[in-house]
């Protein structure tokens, strides 16, 4: 009974195999996909014989997010996707059900990808490619990743070229990447002009800080097709505002040339110019906070405003020191951020530094004549702070800067006493000492 189960799904298994053979329509890929492929069809007949004898357990039923249920067999699965091979261990090891969640995924979507695990053919369905390119990078499945890449790659347009370029920066499709800014490099205006620069711009504005830093630093292609032809190639402390992270409560690529030491292109940089002042502002601080010289640098050429602050008055500078970037912090000094600029606590960079123990951001800070003795909101300068949290090498940094350790803050406490209460031995040691 059990073979007859078994041999009763390999034939209908075998049928669909033959059936989307006869019908389907590969695209052009390119020849490291080809060969994966044929590679993973030459094993097709081994995958498919192994379910003749599998029994009852062959197969598990797949709960997509939108409550679809697909029903496919477990050897397909964990032999196409070593993530899919995790994911069936761990629900064999349970042993609570034959059936596998998969929230993330919906249900037109998965079962494209069954389609693919069980033929290896290139989704037929071009306009579900993006989605699909979504899950074959999430599932493990390569073959399936540089199909999407080209077919996606295919589709480029000034409608969706934005889009497209956010995408393969969020799912590391390098291929894709380079032909959606190569295409953004060639119509950068019509691109910016659309919808979907601002969607992106709103959606997601990390990646869309990528995205822009790599328009401006890529060479433009002089070969690139028009638009619309086929693409190839404080613990937060009441009174202060502070907090552990500085928070408040198959289609070939485009060739390029490779440079030695990219620089911004200065037509893009000028045509980024017309992204509004608030946007440069938020990029900016984005910038900082992620510690990135290079972007930086290309926002401040673009226009952005170093004085711009953030909903609680923070300015790039207070999130470089607050991250402990140093050369971020160097270079908006350079330009002239200010370096006593106050947030919505009355912290100055500075404090933000000795809070978060970045001794060699205080020694800059310092260096560049932030003012050492600065009060906060509560009366706390730096060194109050850098007491507080234990920060030995940062109060140290304060001190040969010239901090008054007899300075109270309204509360009445030195830095001496706040370290004492917390029983920070080392900076007892220090504050103490003549």
């Amino acid at each position: 009974m059990m073979f007859r189960r078994g041999f009763g799904w390999f034939i209908r298994i075998f049928v669909a195999v033959v059936i989307c053979s006869d019908y389907s329509r590969p695209v052009s890929v390119t020849a490291l996909t080809v060969g994966r492929v044929h590679e993973a069809e030459e094993a097709t007949a081994v995958d498919l014989g192994a379910l003749l004898d599998a029994g009852d357990g062959a197969v598990v039923t797949l709960l997509a997010g939108d409550n679809t249920q697909l029903v496919a067999h477990r050897a397909i699965l964990a032999a196409r996707s070593a993530v899919f091979a995790g994911m069936l261990r761990r629900l064999t090891l349970e042993a609570s059900s034959n059936q596998l969640a998969l929230s993330d995924i919906e249900g037109p979507v998965l079962r494209q990808v069954l389609a693919h695990l069980y033929t290896l053919q290139p989704p037929q369905l071009p306009s579900m490619a993006p989605q699909l390119l979504v899950a074959a990078d999430q599932y493990g499945l390569s073959v399936l990743k540089v199909q999407c890449e080209q077919q996606v790659a295919a589709q480029l347009s000034v409608e969706t070229a934005s889009a497209t370029g956010v995408l393969a920066i969020r799912h590391s499709a390098n291929m894709l990447k380079q032909a959606a800014v190569a295409f953004i490099k060639a119509h950068l205006l019509s691109v910016m002009a659309t919808q979907g620069w601002d969607e992106a711009v709103v959606n997601d504005p990390q990646t869309f800080i990528e995205l822009v830093h790599l328009i401006a630093e890529t060479p433009t292609d002089t070969s690139t097709p028009s638009a619309g032809e086929s693409r190839t190639g404080p613990s937060s402390q009441p009174h202060s505002g502070h907090s552990d992270d500085g928070r408040s409560p198959a289609t070939a690529v485009p060739h390029t040339t490779p440079q030695a030491t990219p620089q911004p292109d200065d037509a893009a940089v000028s045509h980024l110019r017309n992204l509004s002042g608030d946007m440069k502002g938020e990029m900016l601080i984005a910038a900082a906070k992620e510690g990135s010289v290079s972007k930086v640098r290309t926002l401040l050429a673009m226009g952005a405003d170093v004085e711009a602050k953030d909903e609680n008055k923070r300015t790039a500078l207070h999130w470089a020191a607050a991250m402990g970037h140093g050369e971020v912090a160097a270079r908006l000094l350079e330009v002239g951020a200010g370096v006593n600029a106050r947030d919505r606590w009355q912290n100055t960079p500075l404090h933000l530094a000795a809070w978060k123990g970045h001794a060699a951001v205080v020694r800059l800070l310092a260096a560049s004549s932030a003012d050492h003795n600065a009060r906060d909101q509560s009366g706390s300068t730096p060194l109050h702070d850098a007491a507080r949290r234990g920060r030995t090498e940062a109060a140290a940094a304060l001190l040969e800067a010239g901090a008054d350790r007899e300075d109270r803050n309204y509360g009445g406490d030195t830095p001496l006493d706040l370290a004492e209460r917390n029983n920070q031995q080392s900076l007892i040691d220090i504050l103490r000492s003549s």
